[in-house]
């Protein structure tokens, strides 16, 4: 009796699901290739973690090489680079999250409070731009205004300062790369903090205005309460990526003269995995950055999930 019950329940599923997909056959069609994306490049590479625990030589394969369970995690925590590693890597993460992610949320609120139309959209096209140059271009304009007699420098000394080689300065290097990358991306970045604020009701700004509402306290209390569920959605994917440092854009930009600060996690693994061919050490740097940022995604998730009623998941 209990089996004909699961078989039925079994048949009823399957014939659900049949009807379903007849409805809405286009719109599986849609996701498949999405679907084809996470199963070769996101699931299937997942079978390489296992290069971590093992003593891996590319002439075996990941099958034939031995096991040596932890011991690529004790050499890279007992590194004597690994504290300069994650000192670098927290320090621009973090550099990067209190200027970085707040930069786009001003601008968007900043166009939305603009009633010039054509200047709104001038703006917006200005910022937007960057987004579009290219990486290498981007480090090479850098290197270029940064030299002695760059624009940076010009501008050092209109101030007061003295002329320097701001590519070879430690002190020069993480502002450079914060401020590089809020101009790239504040731009690309606002637009989803501005589709936000365009499905904000608008009767509730009209009802604040009636009440006696300035523009400042419509701001206060209508369009940032509009728009905490994306800040917060966004900061909680931004956390879960705390320890991912571009190293295409740090690679461009460092020397050895600014090792000491501009060595992060992603290019420590560049150096591991490409140059020195360790590739089961550089493996388990990867890993270890990956359960690290998942860790700070459930972390903030939760946390956003217990003040403001918004999470990811």
């Amino acid at each position: 009796m209990a089996q004909q019950t699961i078989g039925s329940g079994r048949k009823g599923f399957a014939g659900r699901l049949l009807r379903d997909f007849r409805l809405n056959k286009w719109k599986y069609l849609m996701i498949l290739p999405v679907l084809v994306y996470l199963a070769v490049f996101a699931y299937k590479p997942m079978y390489g973690l296992q290069i971590a625990f093992k003593n891996y030589r590319p002439t075996r394969g990941i099958a034939g090489s031995p096991w040596v369970g932890f011991l690529w995690f004790e050499k890279f925590f007992t590194d004597p680079y690994f504290w300069r590693l994650l000192r670098n890597t927290f320090t621009l993460s973090a550099l990067d999250i209190l200027f970085g992610f707040p930069a786009p949320i001003i601008l968007a609120l900043l166009l939305n409070e603009l009633r010039n139309n054509k200047f709104k959209r001038t703006v917006q096209t200005i910022t937007y731009m960057p987004y579009f140059i290219s990486l290498v271009v981007m480090a090479s304009l850098l290197k270029i205004y940064s030299q002695e007699n760059g624009l940076f420098s010009q501008i050092i000394e209109l101030f007061g300062g003295t002329r320097q080689n701001l590519t070879i300065s430690a002190s020069a290097f993480r502002p450079l790369y914060i401020g590089s990358g809020i101009w790239q991306y504040i731009g690309w970045n606002s637009i989803i903090y501005l589709a936000a604020l365009a499905a904000i009701d608008q009767e509730q700004y009209e009802a604040a205005r009636i009440d006696g509402a300035n523009r400042f306290r419509q701001l206060l209390h209508i369009t940032l309460p509009g728009i905490l569920p994306t800040i917060m959605i966004l900061f909680v994917l931004r956390m879960g990526s705390i320890l991912n440092v571009g190293y295409e854009k740090v690679l461009l930009m460092y020397t050895p003269s600014t090792y000491e600060v501009a060595d992060v996690f992603s290019t420590y693994t560049y150096r591991m995995g490409l140059e020195n061919q360790q590739y089961s050490l550089s493996t388990a740097v990867g890993l270890f950055n990956t359960v690290v940022n998942i860790a700070f995604l459930l972390l903030t998730n939760y946390f956003s999930k217990k003040t403001t009623e918004s999470g990811l998941f």
